[in-house]
């Protein structure tokens, strides 16, 4: 009866969703593996909780399937697929052909047909990225390699998506040369209608929708199931055409926070009610009887793992690559999540009309025993020879914030550059003195100026009495502002502005005066939560066109001593914060400590590497700033970071979020690290962060 309940159904699957992916992340093990196993757990062959036969899991499960696989094409990052187009290319046909081929002998080997064996192939062809976290946050994203493997995602994707809808075909009945020919036919114009019949449609109907968050959010949402839709009208599995869509919007949504919720609903909800339902159809006794004849597990794993270092090692000796960039292609190719477990649960599915799978329950559980392997090994290889990687030098000894984040370089009659220019919002009278002297310490290092700016909420009539009200009180703190500015000579223009929109009217003002900088108070409501219902914060970091300087100031910047700044990467946002962190000293004749944590299973050498490289950095700058390193070793590294703060007069933090191609967010420290620090706090976005 609990099984049959949809309500029940649904309230244990999110009691699942909730809880058991953080256990296993502390366990040091994917999310998605316990997902699994709940299901498992739950399903016949455990506390029979959950059924995958009924209408609820079903339902959810079909959308998870589609949501995934359109998500992995949303999150292809095509700007790094152009730069690379060629290489990607050249290592996506490697790494695309040699497991295919692999994965065909291992088929024929084990008896299966031509037709399921090019199948199995195809399921090991494809690859997550789910180690992209790794070396992101190390900082070399741009490294050849990486980008190259990262654009292979598209060949690759695409490609075992094209031979499933093949085999399916094939195997759904009498398969002849014309009905491929035709399906091949269909399949391409159904193909380029989507790819940019979709893309003009979402840039237009965002264009002309300007801030309408909820019908751009519907708006792709249809797109979503209508190009799933469409795939199943010509003959091919709605997967095909939930990647497809994705691929098609990717440009459409760009960085917009429309982007960040759809993700958000996919990767909370549906994305792991299809793990679930995977688990649910393990079939305990044949998964057991299939590890007893273990060897069809072992070749379709070791043939993987295989066939995917053959690819690299051929992109190695074609692009003249080092051995680190080879280890770490490897490495990022080897996870099969998304589009493989995805496609698996399709073959397994598909039924001919005498009754035969396409695959059986053997490939079926060897496929979410590689998925297991794969996710943890693919990971821990990255982590481990990542950090060798080089990425291409950077001038770091440039002490200039408007040249770090480059808002100046505007040119007016080729000649006159637009001054540093600091936006503070301005709101509450007894935080904004210190916002005041934070912005005026910057600004008068850099020989700029800053712009106070209240911002009056907007009412149908002008001549509305509270808005007047409003007006008088937005006047009465810039006359204070004013006060405050003079004490430290720079320049000042306050501005007034009446908007509907709090957040789009900072980020309009800093854009009209060309701002190289936004400085705000500090909110506490800066959680996950915030990101999918938005507040002021959140959407000035999505919408401007500078960096945004969020802070909470528990005393005047002018008596800050000592500053900590947590360096985990040579990224140049990274390097920015350093040189804000100095400059700010430098007015203050403070003191700066660049915080290093790393992972206990870090080699001594690259901890010694990594903290030579950071005190070059250091000593690059003219600034007569004293600069101390501090390595620690530790697993836990908000703790830490929690803990040398209290010696610190303020934190400087960047705002970086991460998030694998299968849809699910990769927990931040700096989420931790804000809500439990108990000093001031300076916590820089990049733009779109």
């Amino acid at each position: 009866m609990l099984a049959q309940s949809p309500i029940i159904s649904f309230t244990i699957l999110l009691v699942v969703i909730f809880t058991v992916p953080p256990i296993f992340e502390r366990l040091r093990l994917p999310g998605l593996v316990g997902l699994l196993i709940a299901g498992v757990v739950l399903g016949e062959n455990g506390l029979n909780l959950l059924n995958s036969e009924s209408e609820t899991i079903k339902l959810l499960s079909e959308i998870g399937k589609v949501y995934l696989m359109f998500v992995a094409g949303l999150e292809i990052d095509l700007e790094q697929f152009r730069k690379t187009r060629n290489r990607s290319i050249g290592f996506g046909t490697l790494t695309f052909l040699v497991p295919m081929i692999a994965g065909i002998i291992v088929g024929r080997l084990f008896n299966f047909s031509w037709n399921a064996s090019v199948l199995i192939g195809s399921l090991l062809a494809s690859h997550t990225l789910l180690a992209y976290p790794i070396v992101s946050r190390l900082g070399v994203v741009t490294n050849e390699a990486v980008t190259v493997t990262i654009g292979a995602t598209i060949f690759t994707d695409t490609g075992a998506l094209l031979v499933l809808a093949i085999c399916v075909g094939i195997h759904g009945g009498e398969f002849t040369a014309l009905s491929l020919i035709t399906l091949l036919g269909g399949l391409a114009i159904y193909s380029v209608a989507v790819l940019f019949g979709f893309d003009w449609a979402g840039k237009e109907f965002f264009r002309r929708s300007g801030d309408e968050q909820g019908n751009q959010f519907l708006f792709i949402l249809l797109a979503l199931f209508l190009a799933s839709l469409g795939a199943q009208v010509i003959g091919v599995e709605k997967i095909v055409g939930a990647f497809l869509a994705g691929l098609a919007v990717n440009d459409v949504l760009g960085r917009s926070p429309v982007r960040e919720k759809v993700e958000f609903i996919g990767s909370v909800l549906f994305i792991p009610c299809f793990f679930v339902d995977m688990g649910l159809l393990i079939d305990i006794p044949a998964f057991i009887k299939t590890l007893g004849s273990i060897w069809l597990t072992v070749a379709i794993v070791v043939g993987l793992i295989g066939s995917k270092f053959v690819a690299a090692f051929l992109a190695k000796l074609l692009y003249r690559y080092n051995i680190p960039e080879m280890l770490t292609m490897w490495s990022l190719s080897l996870p099969q999540v998304a589009a493989t477990l995805a496609a698996t649960l399709v073959a397994y599915e598909t039924v001919n009309s005498a009754g035969e799978r396409l695959i059986n329950e053997g490939v079926l559980n060897s496929v979410i025993v590689l998925m297991l392997v794969t996710a943890i090994l693919g990971p821990v290889i990255t982590a481990r020879f990542a950090t060798s990687l080089t990425v291409s030098q950077t001038d770091w000894a440039t002490d200039q914030l408007s040249t770090w984040w480059q808002a100046d370089t505007c040119e007016v009659d080729g000649q006159m550059r637009y001054p540093f220019t600091v936006v503070v919002a301005v709101y509450n009278p007894q935080t904004q003195r210190y916002l005041i002297e934070m912005a005026a310490l910057l600004a008068r290092h850099e020989s700029g100026k800053i712009v106070p700016l209240a911002i009056a909420k907007g009412h149908l009539q002008m001549d509305d009495p509270r808005l007047k009200t409003v007006l008088d009180q937005s006047q009465q703190r810039l006359k204070g502002v004013l006060e405050i500015s003079q004490e430290f000579g720079v320049e000042v223009s306050p501005a007034v502005r009446i908007d509907d929109d709090v957040a789009l009217g900072i980020c309009r003002v800093s854009r009209e005066q060309n701002a190289s900088l936004v400085v705000m108070g500090w909110s506490r409501n800066t959680g996950f939560r915030a990101r999918l219902f938005g507040n002021v914060i959140d959407s000035v970091f999505w919408s401007s066109h500078c960096p945004v300087a969020v802070t909470r100031l528990l005393s005047s910047p002018t008596t800050i001593q000592r500053i900590l700044v947590p360096v985990g990467d040579f990224t140049r946002q990274t390097m920015g914060a350093v040189r804000f962190a100095q400059i700010l000293a430098d007015a203050n004749q403070a003191e700066v400590v660049l915080l290093h944590v790393c992972d206990r299973r870090t080699p001594p050498v690259q901890i010694e590497k990594f903290k030579s490289q950071l005190s070059g950095i250091a000593a690059q700058s003219k600034l007569q700033v004293n600069t101390d390193i501090q390595t620690i070793t530790s697993d836990d590294v908000a703790r830490v970071i929690i803990r040398e703060a209290k010696t610190f007069d303020l934190v400087v933090l960047r705002s970086t979020r991460y998030r694998t191609a299968g849809g699910l967010a990769v927990s931040e420290v700096t989420t931790q690290v804000v809500k439990e620090l108990t000093t001031s706090i300076v916590l820089l976005g990049e733009p779109h962060s």
